[in-house]
């Protein structure tokens, strides 16, 4: 399923600059970016559990917030990308 990861996190302070790298390193591991505090992740649900745990750890709850979306198996049709870095399909095959 395709989970999206928004998140917003206060960086007025050292600490929450830490907290935002610490979050944006979690989403690459488990996602690709598609804008600044957005991810695209294809999951199932035990490694959703495991990744929304693990971020809830690192926020500042007073201070910081995530938000999940689950767009489900059929996502493709749900998505419209308009504007610059062309939309790609999350479940291809990624050559490094």
């Amino acid at each position: 399923m395709l989970i999206l990861i928004t998140y917003d996190v206060n960086t007025e302070t050292p600490e929450g600059r830490t907290r935002l790298r610490k979050v944006a390193k979690q989403c690459v591991n488990y996602g690709q970016r598609v804008q600044n505090s957005v991810f695209e992740c294809n999951m199932d649900a035990a490694k959703f559990r495991q990744v929304k745990d693990i971020l809830e750890k690192i926020i500042d709850k007073e201070k910081d917030s995530l938000r999940f979306y689950n767009l489900g198996d059929n996502y493709k049709k749900k998505i419209e990308h308009i504007g610059a870095r062309p939309g790609f399909d999350v479940t291809d095959t990624l050559i490094f």
